[in-house]
């Protein structure tokens, strides 16, 4: 897999999302920082307000690192090697390792198990003698889930989607309350 490429059209819409998503980090931050109303922010020093924009994309690009550290063990979860994950960082397999040393692991105690974890979750996926895949785990606000009794699936990957959906189901937002 080669690094993907945006498209113009996706640049623009992905800087929109962006800075949808920024405005009220910055907003708040500028709040705290001031004790003024957040929808006051702009009405302040233009350094001031730059350095709270600044602050809230340093904010930000903490969570798009751990996200990506979660997305590279859910890869890792599913048999990805570090060389996979390299070529899509567009770094070395040895880069890969380094950046996410804890991604590609496998269980060495429970053969045909991997662990999903995913919005603050996580979930086993479960290999049965048969050779279909279940499921059981945990979301983040507590809440237990496992695949219904006699349902199986066919693969690791359909299992996962499901966990996955289950997952994110019982995710807890920035606030600390269900999405």
């Amino acid at each position: 897999m080669t690094v993907p490429e945006i498209t113009t059209e996706e640049q623009i819409e992905l800087d929109k999302a962006l800075y949808e998503a920024l405005n009220p980090l910055a907003s708040a931050i500028r709040s705290r920082e001031t004790g003024q109303p957040a929808e006051r922010m702009w009405e302040a020093d233009p350094v001031e307000v730059a350095l709270s924009v600044l602050a809230a994309w340093k904010v930000m690009d903490a969570e798009v690192r751990r996200l990506t550290g979660q997305a590279a063990a859910t890869a890792g979860s599913y048999g990805a090697s570090y060389e996979q994950l390299g070529a899509v960082w567009g770094i070395t397999r040895q880069g890969a390792r380094k950046k996410w040393p804890d991604a590609v692991t496998r269980p060495a105690s429970v053969p045909g198990t991997s662990t999903l974890a995913l919005f603050g979750g996580s979930a086993e996926l479960v290999r049965a003698s048969s050779g279909d895949w279940g499921w059981e785990g945990t979301g983040a606000d507590g809440a237990f889930g496992a695949v219904a009794d006699g349902v199986r699936y066919a693969t690791a990957e359909e299992a996962a989607a499901y966990a996955g959906a289950f997952l994110k189901e019982h995710a807890l937002g920035t606030d600390g309350q269900p999405w």
